[in-house]
């Protein structure tokens, strides 16, 4: 376990951080005490949008959200349907995209062992948090095992504090949305089809075609799911 004086300063830090940039000078600080590769925590919103902080090289970054890489990442989508810490030892890496994105993750140097904590808050929000290190499966192992319960504390110290900062991934719409716009998506986000939303508003699919377009527009969403989730998230219609 990091010495409790260490892991207090480092919590105390993520919850005075101002924004994400701050948050991840703090993981910076973590990386260095835990003598680790790389430290990184990602936000997945309900569009598959990423948002975070991280350690990481700017040039893998860039080139994970140029890939698209969080479509077929097996640590994002392994962690969806996990509660407890997963080791990447444990995902499913034999598909051929899967197997293709390891390999250019090693060849950026992310590292050859990862440990990731699946993070949930409200209204469906999901985060990974996770450290990677290259290292020998028995070190590994051992460094899990020590390490384990100070990671899931830290996780959700980074999670708590990126909440604060959820309108900062979302800023709200210039202009307002008006009462028929938000009844729309509310409906939509209650699961109805567009159909039965049409018949509740007493509209023809066309004009609640209107509605939806309406709201993508001043919401800067790329497509309707994406409209509804921007609109929970900025608390504009209820989840």
């Amino acid at each position: 376990m990091v010495r409790r004086q260490n892991l207090n300063a480092i919590l105390e830090m993520i919850e005075s951080s101002a924004n994400l940039e701050e948050i991840g000078e703090v993981l910076a600080q973590f990386r260095k005490l835990l003598e680790v590769d790389h430290v990184f925590y990602r936000w997945v919103d309900r569009s598959g949008s990423i948002n975070g902080c991280s350690t990481l090289p700017v040039a893998w970054q860039d080139r994970y959200s140029a890939m698209g890489y969080h479509r077929i990442d097996p640590v994002v989508i392994g962690c969806y349907t996990a509660f407890h810490p997963v080791d990447w030892r444990d995902l499913d890496w034999s598909a051929r995209l899967a197997a293709a994105f390891r390999k250019d993750s090693l060849a950026f140097g992310v590292g050859s062992q990862g440990y990731s904590v699946p993070v949930r808050g409200p209204a469906g929000q999901y985060a990974v948090f996770s450290i990677t290190k290259t290292c020998k499966g028995d070190v590994w192992d051992k460094f899990t095992r020590k390490h384990g319960r100070d990671l899931i504390l830290v996780a959700h110290y980074v999670n708590r504090r990126a909440l604060d900062f959820e309108m900062s991934f979302y800023p709200l719409p210039e202009q307002p949305l008006s009462m028929r716009e938000s009844e729309a998506l509310s409906l939509l986000a209650e699961g109805m089809s567009r159909a039965r939303a049409a018949e509740a508003m007493d509209i023809s699919e066309h004009t609640l075609r209107v509605y939806i377009e309406g709201a993508r527009s001043k919401l800067q969403a790329q497509n309707t799911t994406h409209a509804v989730a921007r609109a929970v998230t900025m608390g504009l219609i209820g989840a």
